[in-house]
């Protein structure tokens, strides 16, 4: 039995005809089938609910997360079990990194000054920037980073990569790996700064005045992962004094932002209000992605995705 934590109107759920569920938004939902129910499936709801229901299904022996991004959703009860977690990491990394491509285009390519020369009905010729050659430095090696190395590396981009632990053997697509105690070197290098790092105590403001001061005059921020793992207050602080190029942005400190934000006045920012990977089918995408889960669970396969729930991620 797998305990559904979604709203019963969800069109997703009716994937699930042929798995064996209940689904619910509240404790009150699950009744007795938490008592033998070897499965959650956290589509939606909050943490607590989801801690609330854990604690009441004591033969649970895995727990999935549509989610990627997990820093709101652990809890110590989870943390120290046995229960396996997995997360919906991969899923949504292919538009992820599409987005990054294209905002390194929009500012290699000035589309801001071709949006305004076009609303001034101005014919105004000026130079542009190729990315072939430029370097892309990817803090966060995971999925989206690998997704983003395959588009920049296929670009002619240079790929330099932050990860506390590099592949053995490297990886064909970045020249070169640094450790986090190395993220000075890694943006001293790069033309665009990729933030692809999941949100954990070592990485909140990973990215502060510090590091926006390493940058050159002439880099670009982008932040794909978790909100808070850039000091919102120090990039507005770089980005108001130019001391660096720009920001494409599709997660905050705080969401959604807030009317009086100064972000919103900066002329070298790209907003995306946290819908990079939001495409038509990215629901069904997730959905897909726990039956496969699910069915190599059944068969006793290992699942994909397992978090390392000490460290996050």
């Amino acid at each position: 039995m797998v305990l559904v934590l979604a709203a019963q109107n969800d069109a997703q759920l009716a994937m699930l005809k042929d798995i064996p569920h209940v689904v619910g938004n509240d404790l009150a939902a699950f009744g007795q089938a938490m008592a033998d129910a070897a499965v959650i499936l956290h589509w939606s709801g909050d943490r607590e609910l989801l801690r609330a229901v854990f604690l009441a299904s004591p033969r649970v022996r895995w727990v999935h997360s549509r989610a990627a991004g997990l820093d709101t959703f652990l809890f110590p009860e989870l943390v120290n079990s046995d229960v396996p977690l997995t997360n919906g990491s991969g899923v949504f990394s292919q538009s992820l990194a599409e987005f990054a491509l294209a905002a390194i285009l929009y500012f290699a390519k000035d589309f801001p000054r071709m949006l305004r020369n076009k609303a001034a009905r101005r014919w105004e010729q000026f130079d542009v920037e190729e990315i072939a050659g430029q370097t892309v430095g990817i803090v966060g090696y995971g999925d989206i980073g690998r997704a983003v190395a395959r588009r920049c590396h296929a670009m002619e981009m240079r790929v330099l990569a932050l990860k506390r632990h590099p592949p053995e053997g490297g990886d064909p697509m970045v020249e070169k790996f640094y450790g986090p105690e190395r993220l000075a070197e890694l943006l001293g290098r790069s033309d665009y700064v990729v933030a692809a790092a999941p949100l954990t105590a070592e990485t909140r403001h990973l990215i502060s005045d510090a590091e926006f001061a390493a940058m050159k005059p002439s880099g670009v921020i982008l932040n794909l992962g978790r909100g808070p793992v850039i000091d919102q207050a120090a990039m507005v602080r770089a980005l108001s004094a130019k001391r660096i190029k720009g920001a494409a942005l599709d997660v905050f400190e705080q969401e959604p932002i807030r009317p009086g934000d100064p972000i919103w006045r900066l002329e070298n920012v790209f907003i995306s209000p946290h819908c990079a990977d939001n495409t038509r089918d990215w629901l069904n995408d997730a959905m897909q992605f726990f039956i496969k889960q699910y069915r190599r669970f059944k068969s006793g396969e290992e699942l994909e995705n397992v978090v390392n729930k000490r460290l996050g991620y």
